[in-house]
């Protein structure tokens, strides 16, 4: 049974948001980080005017793919030929500062490495509500100009993401972008504007670095030309009393962000209740409740659902938060007996000849083969109502079968571009229940990565990428 109209206009988007639903975009999924970091190199090496970037962590031994270096590096250069180069780092807060080990944070020995390395960038620092984090990962190219272009992901400067497919396994992760031309990347502008203009730590003595960081920006006044046949949203979490100018982005209303925003929530819940074929989901967490009891209602409507998490194979730590108790991912567990129903992880083959887990960092899904959301949004209470996420919801059949297929083809090592995203899942368990078994006959010969969870409870190791 193929896709219809109906479900093409079934899924909703979300009312109450800071940016309006936007038509005329070209969306390019970018599965990986040595591909994704490429291709933003890429876009960085073109670029006219500006590169502005929001970064969560910085591994202090990451490089960017084919030889060009750090990320500071890669800054640099493009600040030498005169391209305007703006980052917002994240500063963690007392409470968080167990997370500051990879984080670009601004001590003394970090503006060293600027003098040294990068003298030409402008950067503003930016703290969290007290707990939380800025965990927006968001590249912008040429602002304001018809070349603009965005990318929107969940992908850290981590040298555990920039791994070749031939050594998945040996301490890999699998993540995602998109990259974004048309109108909607004026919201990925004017989130950047918003974000810096009110960085929490512009006022103190270390809390920015360059010559003309003090200036602030203008928030866009233009929407870019279309690009493609995609409509999309730019949906975040942030938390009240971070921010408090209400300026609107071209074309869109007024939203009093002082309030805060949920509409990454609002999506996820609005969307896993309007699926009518299929949920394919990729997170790095899955606890929060009520996102977990609409997927439960899913399965139980009969909608094919895949779901794909970490599943380290060894080790002490529950692999989901919620588990132990018998609740959330584990209602799903319990519910391994519908036929519809799929959770699984991925292991690639490690030097020694045997499985070894790949991390999952993506947060998207895909529904009904029709819409997906791509972003940096955990499905835990952190995202979804404290920290500072972005996600990039689209409805578009080309794009999110093309990023479905991509999806699929690295965990099975299987083109399902020409199946139905139903077929295409219901292959998905057959093989990820394969591979089970062969795991379980302790056989490393497995088709793809794919692992089906819900065969029995594995054990899980903590999250070394938050």
């Amino acid at each position: 049974m193929g896709t219809s109209a109906a479900n093409i206009t079934a899924i909703p988007f979300v009312e109450q948001a800071s940016y309006p639903v936007r038509s005329g975009n070209c969306v390019r999924p970018l599965v990986d980080g040595e591909p994704a970091f490429r291709r933003i190199c890429e876009a960085i090496d073109s670029a006219r005017a500006s590169l502005w970037v929001t970064v969560t962590f910085m591994w202090s031994a990451f490089e960017m793919p084919d030889g060009r270096g750090s990320a500071l590096d890669v800054f640099d250069r493009a600040a030498a030929r005169g391209i305007d180069v703006r980052l917002i780092f994240w500063r963690p807060d007392t409470e968080t500062e167990h997370l500051g080990a990879n984080t670009f944070w601004g001590s003394g020995k970090h503006i060293a490495q600027l003098g040294a390395c990068a003298p030409g960038v402008r950067i503003r620092w930016d703290r969290a509500q007290p707990g939380f984090c800025q965990h927006q990962k968001s590249w912008l190219i040429d602002a304001g100009c018809d070349t603009e272009t965005a990318f929107v992901g969940g992908i850290n400067l981590n040298p555990y993401s920039v791994v070749s497919p031939g050594h998945r396994g040996e301490g890999h992760n699998h993540d995602v972008y998109v990259e974004l031309t048309g109108p909607s990347t004026v919201d990925v502008h004017h989130n950047f504007v918003q974000r810096r203009n009110e960085a929490s730590e512009r006022f103190a003595a270390d809390g920015m670095w360059g010559h003309g960081s003090e200036a602030n920006l203008p928030f866009p006044v233009r929407v870019p030309t279309v690009k493609g046949n995609a409509t999309v949203q730019i949906q975040r979490t942030i938390h009240q009393g971070r921010y408090t100018d209400s300026t609107p982005s071209p074309d869109g209303k007024s939203f009093d962000i002082a309030v805060g925003e949920r509409s990454n929530f609002e999506q996820y819940c609005a969307a896993i209740s309007a699926a009518r074929r299929s949920i394919y989901l990729e997170n790095q967490y899955l606890d929060d409740p009520e996102i977990v009891a609409r997927l439960c209602q899913a399965v139980k409507a009969g909608i094919e659902v895949a779901v794909l998490l970490p599943a380290p194979l060894k080790s002490t730590v529950p692999p989901f938060a919620g588990l132990e108790q018998g609740t959330l991912v584990g209602d799903l567990l319990a519910r391994g007996a519908y036929e519809n129903l799929t959770l699984a992880g991925i292991a690639g083959l490690g030097k020694d000849g045997r499985r070894k887990p790949v991390h999952i960092h993506s947060k998207l899904m895909l529904v009904d083969d029709v819409w997906a959301t791509v972003g940096s949004c955990n499905l835990h209470r952190f995202s979804l109502f404290g920290n500072s996420e972005m996600n990039a919801a689209f409805r578009d059949p080309e794009s999110v079968r093309t990023l479905r297929s991509e999806l699929l083809r690295e965990h099975l090592d299987v083109d399902t571009l020409s199946l139905d995203d139903r077929t295409a899942l219901r292959l998905f368990r057959r093989i990820a229940t394969d591979n089970r078994r062969k795991l379980e006959a302790d056989d490393a010969a497995w088709q793809g990565l794919a692992l089906n969870l819900n065969g029995g409870r594995l054990v899980g190791q903590a999250d070394r990428t938050k």
